[in-house]
């Protein structure tokens, strides 16, 4: 039962009071909060420039979103990816690659290659599952692709495990569940 409050008097307080466990803690464990969580923050943005200088590519770790290329990945594979400038783009491999105007990076498989005399690489792509080529895809007036739209080439992949990404971004709601859960879970943790 909870009553109203009258100066000077505390109202009860749930387990789940973040803003009251804070003000129970000194100043010293608050900065100690403080760091480890900035350590994990910059843990993680480490680790992530340290893969993009590996592997060469801006987004070494992408989520297969559509069924385009069933049967070799399906939605919710985690792909693998590298970029290394001078491997040269062939016929049959698995790239993924921006299209000026889409914000969201595109899995398909290169099905024919170009190259002229002084080294300029032009190619086509098309989803394994897709009926045509990728031409319908492409900024207007673009029929092929380059080096430059390329952002890797399918290197490795964990089947199903991007599904979480997906969920999370087609259901928001579950998004804020799930973090509230988690967030329940670690105040519940310290209390034991």
């Amino acid at each position: 039962m909870v009553r109203a409050g009258v100066v000077g008097t505390h109202l009860p307080t749930s387990s789940l009071d973040i803003f009251g466990d804070l003000r129970k803690m000194n100043k010293r464990q608050l900065y100690y909060q403080v760091l480890n969580f900035a350590m994990i923050v910059s843990s993680a943005l480490m680790i992530w420039k340290g893969l993009i200088v590996l592997t060469g590519s801006e987004s070494p770790i992408v989520v297969v979103l559509s069924g385009s290329m069933e049967p070799a990945f399906h939605r919710g594979d985690l792909l693998f990816l590298t970029n290394f400038r001078e491997d040269p783009i062939r016929a049959g491999e698995i790239v993924v690659f921006k299209v000026e105007g889409r914000d969201i990076p595109i899995v398909h498989r290169v099905i024919k290659v170009h190259e002229k005399d002084n080294g300029d690489i032009k190619f086509l792509t098309k989803g394994d599952n897709n009926e045509v080529d990728d031409r319908g895809l492409y900024k207007e007036g673009q029929n092929w692709l380059e080096k430059k739209d390329v952002v890797g080439r399918a290197r490795g992949f964990l089947p199903y495990v991007g599904m979480v990404t997906i969920i999370m971004n087609d259901y928001p709601k579950f998004k804020y569940a799930l973090l509230a859960v988690m967030g329940a879970y670690v105040l519940l943790k310290r209390e034991s």
